[in-house]
């Protein structure tokens, strides 16, 4: 089994910084707080979010008024200063030098890995930030449009350097506003993700692929159509994974994936895939929907060796399975809507540099944890809004989740899986969790 514990890297670096009264970066963090990450069972951190992020989608952050509402609704006494703009809109994958750079991850990787764990990094194969290089050097990279096209659609197109491009998006949603898209069927843009995953896998010992279905070829001829050109006769990820397990065979790679596309991606070759049906059903129904989800059995069920299962969903809300909205048939009746201050507090998470409870106390960040059994397949995100997306929620909200499978405090437990967001992974000397951190396992048979 692989136990998997997020830490939202500026918020606890800023966090870790508050608490020691001085600066904090990935290479100064104190022993005793990888000792209290280090618990019983967990075996690998993803550090969210260390990537160089991009000035100019911390400019378009700026100017998006609902955004900066909803971090200030989610973060009292928000500042300028508090808002880094969004992780998913990566500038170059290099670790910003505001949290220690390259040489503070190494010295980061190098605590864990004197503790018996693994260290997990981001990969956002979709998109790009809008002042990205390759815009510049390798603009047939990405998608391209039309001065027609930007003048229909402004909101979906972008002139930089006087090319236009297309902003990234996904099938179901709008565009986002910060990134720019990338072709996932441009031979070039292949050969540069193998060579990107490559270089993660000399700075980390596992990848978590960000939206990885949105490269699928089925996925992407369905968002671009004609724009991304000739569909290739072998699909996105058997080209990559091969090349890059050819130069990493131990990598862990880790698929975030929506729309029952988990067996197809774990077949192309990811360890490990989202189960985001759990989440939902963990979140809308019942005590006795959740046991079946967890005893069914592979291959064709959610409930499944590879899953990546968590009670908190580390993407923003989506509809989920079943939403009457036409784009997937199903019997199923429409979920619940989800608040909207849930996503107010999911993009803070993702945008700030700081978190903090309506109380004033220190938000405890939640903890999600969950197994997987001996089959192949199962589900969590698509994606919406800014790019970025959740990285933590109100322990309130996870802990009615939770309660739903369990009354009272302490872990969860069912035959294969067992959750946990009323009982912390690791504690600060106050008593909270450690700052910006939350887990989820998933089984390997």
């Amino acid at each position: 089994m692989t136990v998997i514990h997020e830490i939202n890297t500026p918020v606890w670096l800023t966090e870790l910084s508050e608490r020691y009264g001085r600066r904090v970066t990935l290479g100064e963090v104190p022993g005793e707080v990888w000792d209290g990450i280090a618990l019983p069972g967990i075996d690998t951190v993803w550090l969210m979010g260390v990537w160089e992020r991009s000035p100019a989608g911390l400019r378009i952050a700026l100017r998006d008024d609902a955004l900066v509402a909803s971090l200030r609704a989610a973060l009292p006494g928000l500042t300028e200063a508090d808002i880094a703009g969004s992780p998913y809109c990566v500038r170059n994958y290099v670790v910003d030098e505001s949290l220690g750079g390259p040489d503070g991850l190494a010295a980061a990787r190098s605590q864990l890995a004197a503790r018996g764990m693994r260290l997990i990094l981001d990969h956002v194969p979709n998109h790009v930030a809008p002042d990205h290089p390759w815009l510049t050097t390798h603009p047939a990279r990405l998608i391209r449009g039309t001065a027609d096209d930007l003048s229909r659609a402004p909101q979906a197109y972008v002139e930089v350097g006087g090319r236009i491009y297309a902003r990234g998006r996904d099938p179901y949603f709008p565009p986002w506003p910060d990134v720019v898209q990338l072709n996932a069927f441009s031979d070039d843009l292949r050969r540069a993700t193998v060579d990107t995953l490559v270089s993660i896998g000399e700075q980390a010992d596992g990848v978590r692929c960000d939206m990885a279905m949105l490269m699928m070829n089925d996925v992407f001829a369905k968002t671009w159509g004609e724009a991304a050109g000739p569909v290739p006769a072998e699909d996105f990820w058997p080209y990559v994974v091969p090349r890059v397990r050819a130069r990493h065979p131990d990598l862990l790679l880790v698929a975030e994936v929506y729309w029952d596309r988990e067996h197809a991606l774990q077949q192309q070759g990811f360890d490990h895939c989202y189960d985001k049906r759990l989440y939902d059903r963990l979140l809308h129904e019942d005590a006795e929907a959740v046991r079946a989800h967890l005893r069914a059995g592979p291959p064709t069920s959610a409930a499944s060796s590879a899953s990546w299962r968590t009670t908190t969903n580390p993407g923003p809300p989506r509809p989920c399975r079943g939403s009457g909205d036409g784009r997937r048939p199903s019997p199923s009746p429409p979920c619940p809507a989800r608040r909207s201050g849930t996503r107010a507090s999911s993009r803070a998470g993702a945008y700030a540099r700081r978190s903090s409870s309506p109380a004033g106390r220190p938000n405890r960040p939640t903890r999600h944890c969950a197994t997987s059994t001996a089959g192949c397949c199962g589900p969590p995100r698509p994606s919406a809004g800014a790019s970025g997306g959740c990285r933590r929620r109100p322990a309130g909200r996870t802990a009615t989740a939770t309660a739903r499978c369990s009354a009272g405090p302490g872990p969860t437990r069912t035959r294969a899986t067992w959750s946990s967001s009323t009982t912390p992974t690791a504690r600060s000397r106050h008593g909270w969790p450690s700052p910006g951190t939350t887990c989820g396992a998933a089984r390997s048979a």
